[in-house]
């Protein structure tokens, strides 16, 4: 009996070691590996961005346009365009892929959603972008609504997936109230998820919340990834997913840190560090950094700063307090798997209003959409305590959490 507990440890070790040695592997990976068999004989669009990269750094246009028995036939690109070199907001217009003379059909300009005729010579829509785990990111939405343009024309659709960077176990915030439904707000989840794009997509699919109805879908797991991970732990090349997520770090940060663009506070846009830094120039720096130490948050650190915005070209036109001096905080992520960004950002909020009354704004549409809840946007323009706030959220996340237990692919 020994002898084969001891056979047993051994074999988990070495698999795990192997495992480990391998490192993740993306939905885009696991393809090229089972030499493109989900595709096998299929006239392709890929929506797509520079996320979509290979381990060894091949991007998935390139591999797709040379794979045998699959025929690449249309790129679609969303916010930021298909290079990702697009300020946000900004509207994309469609062109040709210089590369490949391939047609790029915009995404986020006249169309947020392909049309069909842009579907005209697609058998399958393939969605390979790195999303970073947060309801408001677009790109999220640019999935949905492709679906669902995917179900209107019975074309087959396949997401390529790849890890939630920001980890997968970790979920957060309100769950969107329909009266708030936007584009930065597509579907009744939590603004911190905690799923991949795939799972996204299976229960945008399940829940049957696509108007067109279900749709063929098709996903293309991850090979060795576990849901406590974070990027960095993957061994995946981190390729920008925005002009403003510079880093791992700004990722988890920008579920708590982008709803200060509800605000007139600076998120930071226009700096170096968008979304790991805060300021403006009515605050007092050392007073928000002693009340935040005092909310003893775990996971991370701060320090006071001050920074001047300034215009990038292709990555913040004219932000916030451009050309003042804003003084804020700087932070420090101590400990990736276990900061509730979202949580943290609600504090900083609450923190503001009751520090500085007299200057700090919530521009409350905006704030709305977001946040994704009027209910949760008046009691923080009331001026609500943070945990009566996050108190609030709690039994619609309670439900969203048993949804969302249906559609995990991965331990």
């Amino acid at each position: 009996m020994m002898k084969r507990l001891l056979c047993l440890i051994l074999i988990l070790f070495f698999v795990s070691s192997a495992i480990a040695k391998e490192g993740v592997l993306s939905g885009l990976d696991n393809l090229v590996q089972s030499r493109f068999k989900s595709l096998d004989g299929l006239s392709v669009g890929l929506i797509t961005n520079p996320t979509a990269v290979s381990r060894r750094h091949v991007h998935a246009i390139d591999i797709l346009h040379k794979a045998p028995n699959v025929e690449l036939v249309a790129l679609f690109a969303p916010e930021h365009g298909l290079r990702g070199d697009e300020e946000g907001g900004r509207e994309i217009s469609s062109k040709t892929d210089p590369k490949t003379g391939l047609p790029i059909f915009s995404l986020y300009g006249k169309n947020k959603s392909p049309s069909g005729e842009m579907l005209e010579d697609v058998d399958a829509l393939v969605f390979d972008i790195q999303d970073i785990g947060t309801r408001f990111y677009t790109y999220i939405s640019t999935m949905f609504l492709c679906m669902d343009a995917a179900a209107r024309e019975n074309k087959i659709f396949i997401v390529l997936d790849r890890p939630n960077p920001i980890n997968g176990v970790i979920v957060e915030g309100p769950v969107l109230d329909l009266e708030c439904q936007s584009f930065v707000g597509i579907q009744q989840i939590a603004l911190r998820h905690g799923m991949t794009v795939g799972e996204l997509a299976l229960m945008f699919n399940g829940e049957e919340w696509l108007e067109s109805g279900k749709v063929d879908l098709r996903i293309i797991e991850m090979k060795n990834w576990q849901r406590h991970q974070v990027y960095t732990e993957t061994g995946l090349p981190w390729i920008k997913p925005s002009p403003n997520i510079n880093t791992v770090q700004s990722a988890l940060l920008y579920p708590g840190m982008g709803l200060l663009e509800g605000t007139n506070v600076s998120e930071g846009r226009g700096t170096l560090q968008p979304f790991e830094i805060m300021g403006a120039p009515w605050i007092d720096a050392v007073l928000l950094k002693g009340e935040m130490e005092n909310r003893r948050f775990t996971g991370i650190s701060m320090d006071t700063c001050s920074y001047i915005p300034a215009s990038i070209p292709g990555v913040a036109s004219r932000p916030k307090y451009e050309g003042q001096v804003c003084k804020g905080l700087l932070f420090h992520i101590k400990d990736m798997e276990h900061l509730n960004s979202v949580e943290f950002g609600v504090h900083l909020l609450c923190a503001m209003k009751q520090l500085f009354p007299d200057d700090f704004e919530l521009r409350e549409q905006w704030l709305c959409k977001l946040l994704g809840s009027k209910e949760i946007t008046a009691q923080l323009s009331l001026g609500r305590p943070a945990d009566e706030i996050i108190a609030a959220w709690q039994p619609l996340l309670d439900h969203f959490k048993k949804q969302r237990e249906k559609v995990l692919l991965y331990p």
